[in-house]
């Protein structure tokens, strides 16, 4: 008996101290499945609405009094009775309830805690791990993680336009040896702040926030920790970047302007010549949201100049959704997609959107919020893909550790069978 007998739901607390949802889904035989719902800080235009109740005397107007309220009584009354192993006809008939194109009537976060619960009864019905039960019998790929260690941009108020610098470890075949070398990086780095007399206070995604005198300084201070841990920079950890530059441009004038580093006003020409220079200079292999989220004319060009060098992601641009991406595939835009299952509001979509990508050849990295839980469902998510990259922050803070730890558990539990894929070769 595996249908839909009640469900419940309660504002619990994100990782920046804000509500967000959770919800407790249970089944006729009495398996439940459990979830919380992530809420992000940088946040794209085209996103699936999270519902916020905007009493200002409340949670600063953050509240998610609606969307529980919408769970427990419309939605409950929908999908009790249903089968929670057809997920795609349960998040089919949320998205026709909801009614709108972006989930604004019930809340892209009520409508998504349900999903994800729901994904998670069925897998402890059939009493399998959840990435068994949403990749089949072959899931077994653990992923490459992308390690957020230096925040900038909209994270921190320091001098960064750029929003995060990232260590990719991807010196061997198992998680395991990848994220022992990000952590070992991670304590050099903060002795090698420490010494300059630089803050090492953690942001929202446990990354430093040093407030350096220019942006090549961060590159620089990782490769130095990266070769104090005694690794060898591009051969064994490589660097990222997540530019998330719709949160320095200027649509009045259509301009990147690089403010809080003082390296000025710049067309988008500029821009790509600026990632082409670092390229060059440092070993990055993944750029993500290098242009703004509407300037599909700089994406062109930056995927004709640069897609053969670095692995370019759509985060703003795409927004998890199959659409967007689909026209940014005729486009020619980008050659990979960030995954965040609350941009679009229900676990089918965003598979949906990973089976897109990897069927047109861009590569697909699973992703966190800034405002997360413990929640660890994106963990089974990259195995079950076969996705081979992660994005879950920095190896402090337990809201992102709790997604590496889960990815131990699991590469532990195959018994030798899992693998790691390096897509930077």
């Amino acid at each position: 008996m595996s249908t839909i007998e009640n469900v419940f739901a309660f504002e619990c607390l994100d990782s920046r101290g804000f509500p967000t949802v959770s919800v407790t889904l249970q089944l006729d035989d009495g398996t439940v499945g459990q979830a919380a719902v992530p809420s992000g800080a940088s946040t794209g235009e085209y996103e699936a609405h999270e519902l916020r109740d905007g009493e200002e005397d409340r949670y600063q107007g953050k509240g998610v009094l609606r969307a529980v309220e919408n769970i427990t009584g419309e939605i409950r009354e929908e999908v009790c009775g249903m089968e929670v192993l057809e997920l795609a006809a349960l998040d089919r008939r949320l998205i026709e309830l909801d009614g709108t194109p972006n989930k604004s009537r019930l809340g892209a976060n009520a409508i998504l805690g349900v999903s994800l619960a729901a994904a998670q009864a069925g897998a402890n019905f059939l009493g399998i791990p959840l990435f068994r039960y949403l990749g089949g019998a072959n899931a077994r790929m653990l992923p490459v993680p992308m390690v957020n260690v230096i925040n900038g941009g909209a994270h921190a108020t320091n001098s960064l336009d750029f929003q995060e610098f990232m260590i990719v470890p991807h010196l061997s075949g198992t998680f395991f040896e990848n994220i022992r070398a990000a952590s070992e990086v991670f304590h050099v780095l903060k002795k090698m702040l420490i010494e300059k007399g630089y803050s090492t206070g953690v942001g929202d995604e446990g990354g430093f926030a040093p407030n350096f005198t220019r942006q090549e300084e961060a590159v620089e201070v990782l490769l130095g920790a990266i070769e104090g841990a005694k690794y060898t920079p591009g051969q064994d950890i490589s660097l990222a970047l997540d530019c998330a530059s719709s949160e320095f441009y200027n649509r009045k004038s259509a301009s990147y302007e690089l403010k809080k580093s003082g390296g000025g006003s710049r067309s988008a020409e500029e821009m790509i010549a600026l990632y082409d220079e670092w390229i060059s200079r440092y070993p990055i292999v993944s750029i993500e949201d290098g242009l703004d989220e509407n300037d599909w004319d700089g994406w062109r060009a930056m995927t004709s100049a640069l897609g053969a060098k670095v692995q370019l992601v759509g985060d703003d641009l795409f927004v998890t959704n199959p659409d967007r991406l689909r026209s940014g595939i005729q486009q020619g835009c980008a050659n990979s997609i960030l995954i965040k299952l609350n941009q679009i509001g229900t676990v089918t979509e965003t598979l949906e959107a990973i089976a897109l990508g990897q069927e047109h050849g861009y590569r697909s990295v699973i992703s966190h919020r800034s405002g997360e839980t413990e929640d660890t469902f994106i963990a089974d998510l990259a195995v079950a893909t076969g996705a081979g990259q992660i994005k879950t922050g920095s190896v402090c803070r337990s809201e992102r550790t709790a997604k590496y730890n889960r990815l131990l558990f699991i590469e532990t539990m195959l018994h030798g069978e899992s693998f790691v894929n390096n897509p930077f070769r």
